[in-house]
């Protein structure tokens, strides 16, 4: 085979091969998507098992049938015919060679057409016996015919005085002239050489006067029966082919009634989950999907009372934070300005007072933040929270928090690390928002480093822009790292805080990190610390398709931890969070 036509075999074996693939992985995306593929495909080859055992049973017990009939008849056939044989040759008078030679041919076609069916048969002479005549026809000299009847057989006959039957294959090739007694007829011109038919031998002594013992067999050509046979296999063959195709086509139906109305609920419910609440199920008669339809729509007629109601009472609630947050103001003002008379005159007073009015001017700075953080929330819940963006190199935002956070980091004893591209950063931002997100981060990963370091790095690619804020602290569970960005949560309430807290400021922070159209996410691991990631679009309407940065460290993916924790790599059970799905309030 030339070089081109083996390159050309190989590329059609491969593309075959892609075809086989392709078909395949097309079969199990249908079967694990498609109820109603599932169920057509369990029934046909359930029903093919079946069929199958069936059929095998009822070809069996039908060729047995056949077979033991058609044993029985040739053994009563054989039977009278030998009876007949064997008396005939006691009321003959031959006593020469020729004589009893003649009564040989005569008699032979008389016993072929004894009973029903094709037949031949055999007059062989018994070892050892003398007789006084030699008739080579008769006695079958023919080595092929000899062959049929097996040596097992001859030697049982001679031994008995009753029949011996024996199942044989009869040759193609192994007959000649129906000229000759004794001898088969030639085959058909369509018949293959060397090709068998099955066949019966039955055998049995006869004592033939002044001639000795001789050996008839009777040779049954059992064609017939087999062509009888190969017609019911086929009608069976038929048969389950029909019913094969008649129980998917029930399988079809009956999935199509029961399918249908389920994949209609489906969508439906896809669409009130997209938040179209007005959908509802079609109610056609009184029957179980009826039933289901009216439950459907019951439950979805309940739902959107419900989300009426909540989205009323979250409206509601919204409201009023907004205005107490409002209201507040005026009075926090002239307790403030009361609170700085009473704390500058503080050196006056006695030392209980002194304590009392350096407390009040904490406390209501702690106040004043978390007023500033309710209103923050009310104009993002009222959708009038605005972005300023402007051009701006985010190394110098970055670089101002980090300055901001110096003084707290060094009371905590945390060392800052900063990695920044040595290339500008520009990106359209809005500078203030920017700001009080990584100043939300940094201060926490401050507070819960526990004296390890933080590090902050910076990167950007053509179309986003990202930094990272890790700490090496004690980190988040998963449950944990799971309500990170909720409103008013702690990991921990009890932990000692230096510089306090709302719980808004992450909340503000994810809120602030959309309104860029950027993303806000958390990881964490128990002993490993945590990392928050801040990904934002580097032109203002760019979709996000990726971040320059990872979420999980690189420290992280490499390590491999010890056998005796039974924790998994890192690297293959990073809690990671993509908050655009979460859902957060």
């Amino acid at each position: 085979m030339s070089r081109s036509r083996r390159h050309d075999l190989r590329r059609t074996v491969r593309r075959w091969g892609l075809r086989a693939r392709l078909a395949v992985s097309s079969l199990v995306t249908a079967v694990r998507s498609s109820l109603r593929v599932r169920v057509l495909l369990t029934t046909f080859l359930v029903a093919l098992l079946g069929v199958a055992v069936l059929g095998g049973y009822l070809s069996d017990r039908i060729r047995d049938g056949l077979f033991e009939q058609r044993v029985d008849q040739a053994l009563e056939e054989s039977a009278l015919a030998t009876k007949s044989a064997q008396a005939t040759f006691s009321a003959s008078p031959a006593v020469t060679g020729p004589e009893i030679q003649k009564v040989f041919f005569d008699l032979l076609p008389t016993l072929r057409a004894v009973g029903s069916g094709e037949k031949e048969v055999f007059l062989l002479r018994a070892p050892g016996q003398q007789t006084v005549f030699v008739n080579d026809a008769a006695t079958s000299q023919d080595s092929r015919l000899r062959d049929v009847i097996p040596a097992k057989l001859r030697t049982a006959v001679r031994e008995s005085t009753t029949q011996h039957w024996v199942p044989v294959a009869i040759p193609e090739d192994a007959a000649t002239s129906d000229d000759v007694p004794g001898v088969g007829t030639s085959p058909p011109p369509d018949e293959q050489p060397g090709s068998v038919r099955p066949g019966l031998v039955i055998g049995s002594m006869v004592d033939v006067p002044a001639a000795g013992r001789y050996e008839l067999y009777y040779l049954y050509d059992l064609s017939a029966e087999q062509e009888t046979l190969t017609f019911i296999q086929q009608v069976l063959a038929l048969a389950s082919v029909g019913l094969l195709a008649f129980l998917v086509g029930i399988a079809w139906l009956v999935t199509r009634q029961v399918v249908h109305p389920v994949q209609v609920a489906a969508r439906v419910a896809e669409r009130l989950a997209d938040g179209h609440l007005a959908e509802r199920m079609t109610v056609r008669g009184a029957d179980e999907i009826a039933t289901l339809a009216r439950s459907f729509n019951e439950m979805a007629e309940s739902l959107q009372d419900q989300i009426i109601r909540m989205e009323e009472l979250s409206r509601l609630q919204r409201r009023f934070v907004s205005d107490v947050s409002h209201e507040l103001r005026t009075p926090l003002t002239t307790v403030r300005m009361a609170a700085e008379v009473i704390h500058d005159a503080k050196d006056a007073l006695p030392p209980t007072a002194r304590r009392s009015a350096e407390l009040l001017s904490t406390q209501l700075d702690r106040f004043e933040a978390l007023l500033a953080d309710l209103l923050e929330i009310s104009r993002f819940d009222a959708g009038a929270a605005t972005l300023d963006a402007e051009s701006r190199d985010v190394r110098d935002v970055v670089l101002v928090v980090v300055e901001q956070t110096v003084a707290l980091a060094e009371r905590r004893g945390v060392w800052l690390s900063v990695e920044t591209p040595e290339r500008p950063v520009v990106a359209d931002i809005d500078p203030r928002r920017v700001e009080r997100i990584l100043r939300n981060l940094l201060v926490n990963a401050v507070e819960h480093a526990e004296g390890e370091p933080v590090e902050v790095r910076l990167a950007a690619d053509s179309r986003a822009l990202a930094i990272t804020v890790r700490d090496h602290g004690a980190g988040l569970a998963p449950e944990e790292a799971e309500h990170v960005f909720d409103r008013f949560w702690r990991a921990d309430p009890a932990r000692a805080r230096t510089t306090g807290g709302t719980g808004l400021g992450l909340a503000i922070s994810l809120e602030d990190a959309h309104l860029h159209g950027g993303e806000l996410e958390a990881w964490g691991r128990p002993g490993q610390g945590a990392c928050f990631r801040l990904t934002l679009p580097r032109r203002a309407g760019l979709e996000l398709r990726g971040s320059p940065l990872p979420l999980v460290p690189d420290d992280v993916t490499r390590h491999v931890p010890d056998e005796a924790d039974g924790s998994p790599p890192a690297a293959h059970d990073p809690t990671s969070f993509d908050l655009d799905r979460m859902g957060t309030a």
